[in-house]
């Protein structure tokens, strides 16, 4: 069974029975309940729903799916085709669409494919609305329009374009100081979305010197899609091959960035968040936001230019929401997730690209040695599969208890804080599995405290 339900979305693998995995009836079911959410937001008789894909070999089968649904239940639809994450909200906000859809699973590998539901802002749901969504996917009789009543579709190719000129009015990019430094760039596109948008982006911004690999985008994704330096040894090695100043490598859907420093050393998708960061708190002085899997980095370099740092539950909105509440100037997710409220409201690779090359530009350092200048923090990211009935809750239960003594923190999981560590557990809402994220000052240290972590966690599992 691989189809999770919860407020990020609908995601499963495609094929299978209706209800274990992501069928055509259950894109069909979760659809019309998003419709039904939709007209209750408003007292406006006409709607408008905008939907982009990745570039995912199921999206156009899920796109025809969501079309037809929408335009069923009387919604007119904007499509944009092949798009990013970030430009389908954007989209929402400059058409003032009623909300949105987005067909991409992420990081997960091809056979994967999701719905991710969004607001009249361009977020995604909040817990409330996502809860409503869910039940009433369950309603067994739904009145579907007339045929004097059905939306229309209407197909927009352009919007990368909208998407990347609003980045370019940024007060902190400069496209003039990017041209200067004449960077030489290899991106990999993973085969998807990003083979196009982030060329387009580079070439705005007077990048001329260009390197594409993984640029067809077909879904056929040329390694693992998640940004991890494991999953792009050859990317790597293309980079220094190549005498890239940077290597640029964004996911399927392109709400998460990484680098690759010119002599092959990863800069860390961690590091994407902070490096931004200290760039715009130098600049515009502010408050800033982050998950609890997040580095203490971002806490270490908020201090240093006198903000306040929040750290917040796992999850994009969760993570917005605690930016709007402490009026955070940028925030993000420590895989690679940059948000910079001054565009919108939503995890922008693009926008990460665009202000990181300023940054790096005016520095006058190469990559790693820009590296080098910020606080030094190491996670070993790692997952448990959850099998043979393992209750994730129970076992995260059993380990406060186990830690009790020490400073936990429970508002996602658990985040147990040692004197100079900190280790956290969470149910994943996207996969069957518990993550274990553990930080220290050295990398070997970090293993070795998830490692203890992980065992233990089995050891309480088979109580």
């Amino acid at each position: 069974m691989s189809l999770i339900k919860s407020i990020s979305g609908i995601r499963g693998t495609i094929g299978g029975l209706a209800g274990d995995n992501l069928t055509p009836a259950d894109i069909l079911k979760f659809t019309t309940a998003y419709c039904q959410w939709i007209k209750e937001q408003t007292k406006n008789t006409k709607y408008k729903i905008i939907i982009g894909r990745d570039a995912r070999i199921s999206g156009p089968m899920a796109a025809n799916i969501i079309i037809g649904t929408l335009t069923g239940c009387g919604i007119d639809v904007i499509d944009l085709g092949l798009a990013s994450t970030p430009t389908v909200e954007m989209a929402v906000i400059l058409e003032k669409a009623d909300g949105g859809i987005i067909i991409t699973a992420s990081h997960n590998p091809k056979h994967w494919n999701a719905l991710k539901l969004l607001n009249n802002k361009g977020e995604f749901l909040p817990d409330s609305d996502g809860n409503k969504v869910l039940k009433y996917s369950e309603n067994k009789i739904y009145n579907y329009s007339e045929v004097d009543k059905i939306g229309n579709v209407i197909t927009i190719n352009n919007y990368n374009k909208k998407h990347i000129d609003k980045i370019l009015k940024l007060s902190l990019v400069d496209i003039k100081v990017i041209e200067k430094a004449n960077f030489t760039i290899l991106v990999d596109g993973i085969n998807s979305v990003g083979s196009q948008i982030v060329r387009e982006l580079l070439m705005a911004l007077k990048v001329k010197k260009i390197i594409e690999i993984n640029n067809v985008p077909n879904g056929n994704f040329a390694h693992n899609p998640e940004p991890l330096p494991e999953n792009l040894k050859e990317t790597i090695k293309k980079t220094v091959s190549s005498k890239a100043d940077l290597g640029i490598v964004v996911d399927p859907d392109v709400d998460r960035l990484a680098f690759i420093c010119e002599e092959g050393t990863f800069f860390g998708e961690e590091y994407t968040l902070v490096s931004v960061a200290d760039y715009v708190l130098s600049k515009t002085p502010g408050n800033t936001v982050s998950n609890l899997s997040s580095s203490g980095a971002l806490r270490d370099i908020t201090i240093k230019h006198k903000g306040k740092y929040t750290a917040s539950s796992v999850g994009e909105v969760n993570v917005v929401k605690t930016m709007k509440n402490t009026k955070a100037i940028i925030g993000g997710e420590g895989n690679g997730g940059v948000i910079y409220p001054e565009l919108h409201y939503g995890r922008d690779a693009l926008v990460g690209i665009a202000l990181f090359l300023t940054h790096l530009a005016k520095s006058k350092m190469t990559c790693s040695k820009l590296r080098k200048t910020l606080p030094d923090y190491f996670i070993s990211k790692n997952k448990i599969e959850l099998k043979g009935g393992i209750n994730a809750d129970k076992v995260i239960s059993k380990m406060q208890n186990n830690y009790k003594k020490f400073d936990c923190i429970t508002i996602d999981g658990l985040r147990i804080n040692f004197d100079k560590e900190w280790v956290h557990l969470r149910k994943s809402n996207t996969e069957p599995v518990i993550r274990i994220y553990a930080e220290s000052n050295t990398l070997q240290k970090a293993i070795q405290l998830a490692k203890k972590i992980m065992k233990e966690i089995e050891e309480v599992a088979k109580q």
